[in-house]
């Protein structure tokens, strides 16, 4: 696909941004609004990216608005480490949470799970960054991050996150906003249904699937499922346009990793790791551009930071890859491969724009471990029973073989469907090394934990094997008689007085609010908080990513 120009008109830069009582000083230079659109388990089968079967018009439309992004992979094949990945910056295997899933609970009592993984104490969603600096920030409503429990996602990381998050909810409208829309239409349980929209016989089988009406049928549904999602991206585009939000409003399209169909979901290759995304930025991005540069899902949060001028914190490993901050194109993306469910994997793989180099680290495992979630699929029927009648085909016999080779070398573009290994021809003994030395060179750079074992890992998490508790919020008054020296649990202050918020547990973030109700609009503490003449009642909680949500601390203050 050729390569297109990029122009970029305008800017994001330093907006010089302060917050005082969780209010705003919202810059006279009018911040974009930022909206994500995302989905589940969904490669780019898409009528932009050239698929004929697809009935995507209103993707394709906002692809021909902005940017079409050729060369996009996901850090993992499956939704909770990836989704770990993308909110931080970060890659899970260098935060702890590269086992899908670290709330599991198995069929067996010997995994250490459930448990949430608690990354390195500096390690923040990138939205705290951005409600920092006065965006509000909602999500619709899939976290998955691994290191919340059931139920306990961080609570500073959102101004709201529900099924009825949404940017309208902002007090003041003229507040910037960054939201997510999540939509699980096309989830892999989704394409166990039978199709009502795509004729199974005008798609498309992948070599390595057999060619039989059931597997016909859950790519139809496949299909099917891109089109209600297309549908949604319609409403969202549409809504934005009536609201006169249009103009000043980012949007992402993207998916969290390959589709749901066996050997895509979970398996390192590109069917499990390419994804599709579009950006539209108006006023930013010349419409109907085309990108082939290589982006990894742990790009997305840098990016939207730069477009909301923020500076990306030092430690994110992702790159910002669009606007004026746009950094050095990657020369590689890199996906991992660890526990998923019941059994243990590790499987490594770097690839740039030709080639991808696997390496397992269990080669004398079958390539296919036991998933009893994934066994559902129509399609994997199909495959254990052809296997089970010995009539798998060559092509489709290679996922089935019962051990793997250590290394594998693909050819992506002579060989898209990554079936012919390389990595023992002499010819490219060269390009082995190459990618060989890269992914070393990566694992060392970001201190990949595959070498650690879960348990130990959670070990260390899990002092004495009890999940660590964030220590309760304190206030400090800064006021004539008391200059930030003394803990206050309320007080009668002379003005002018202003209060902060101090928390011993390293690393934690703090929340607070003046509401008195009992679902109250926390907002995230950043700074001291100037107390109006009269009495102030303040609430405040406080929670490190990982560990037990602190309890609640409350006072009320008078200023004279």
């Amino acid at each position: 696909m050729k390569k297109l120009s990029l122009t970029f008109l305008g800017t994001c830069s330093l907006f010089g941004i302060n917050s005082m009582q969780g209010q705003s000083n919202l810059s006279k230079i009018k911040r974009p609004n930022i909206l994500w659109i995302s989905c589940e388990d969904i490669s780019p089968r898409l009528g932009c990216y050239g698929d004929k079967v697809a009935h995507t018009p209103n993707i394709d439309k906002l692809a021909s608005q902005g940017a079409l992004f050729t060369n996009v992979f996901s850090t993992a094949a499956v939704s909770a480490p990836c989704r770990s990945g993308i909110i931080t910056g970060m890659y899970q295997t260098s935060i702890g949470t590269q086992h899908m899933r670290t709330s599991h609970i198995g069929r067996t009592d010997e995994l250490p799970t459930p448990y949430a993984s608690v990354p390195p104490h500096y390690v923040k969603a990138f939205p705290e960054y951005l409600r920092a600096h006065g965006y509000f920030c909602t999500n619709n409503a899939k976290t998955d991050y691994q290191f919340s429990g059931p139920g306990d996602t961080p609570i500073s990381i959102w101004d709201e996150c529900s099924k009825t998050a949404d940017y309208k909810n902002r007090s003041n409208p003229n507040q910037p906003f960054f939201a997510i829309f999540n939509y699980t239409h096309t989830h892999e349980s989704q394409s166990w249904k039978e199709p009502f929209r795509t004729d199974p016989a005008k798609v498309i089988v992948p070599p390595y699937y057999p060619d039989t009406e059931p597997v016909r049928r859950s790519i139809a549904r496949h299909y099917d499922n891109n089109s209600t999602v297309d549908s949604l991206v319609g409403i969202h585009l549409k809504r934005l346009e009536e609201e006169g939000l249009a103009e000043n409003t980012i949007v992402f399209f993207w998916g969290d990793h390959g589709d749901g169909l066996p050997r895509g979901k979970r398996w390192v290759y590109d069917s499990g790791t390419k994804i599709p995304l579009v950006v539209r930025w108006p006023g930013n991005i010349k419409p109907g551009t085309v990108i082939d540069d290589l982006i990894s899902t742990i790009d997305l949060g840098p990016t939207v930071l730069a477009m909301a001028g923020v500076h990306k914190p030092y430690h994110m490993q992702g790159k910002v890859f669009l606007g004026n901050w746009k950094e050095q194109s990657r020369d590689y993306t890199v996906s991992a491969r660890d526990r998923f469910d019941e059994d243990y994997d590790m499987v490594r793989t770097i690839r740039d724009k030709r080639f991808r180099y696997v390496r397992n680290y269990y080669p004398n495992l079958p390539k296919i471990i036991w998933v009893p979630f994934r066994n559902q699929s129509p399609v994997m029927k199909e495959l254990l029973r052809l296997k089970a009648e010995d009539k798998l085909t060559p092509d489709q016999a290679i996922w089935f073989e019962n051990t793997r080779e250590p290394e594998e070398l693909f050819d992506c573009i002579a060989d898209p469907f990554q079936l012919k290994n390389l990595a023992y021809d002499p010819a490219l003994s060269k390009e082995l090394e190459r990618m060989r030395t890269a992914l070393d060179n990566w694992r060392k750079e970001t201190s990949d934990m595959g070498d650690i074992s879960e348990e130990d890992m959670v070990a260390k998490m899990y002092p004495g094997g009890k999940r660590p508790k964030t220590s309760i919020p304190h206030f400090v008054p800064n006021t004539e008689n008391n200059r930030n020296l003394q803990i206050s649990k309320g007080d009668t202050l002379k003005g002018p007085a202003l209060i902060s918020i101090y928390c011993a547990t390293q690393g934690a973030s703090v929340v607070y609010t003046f509401d008195e109700g009992p679902n109250p609009h926390w907002l995230l503490y950043n700074g001291p908080i100037r107390l109006k003449p009269g009495k102030t009642t303040i609430r405040s909680q406080a929670v490190r990513y990982g560990y037990v949500q602190s309890e609640e601390q409350k006072a009320s203050f008078v200023v004279n």
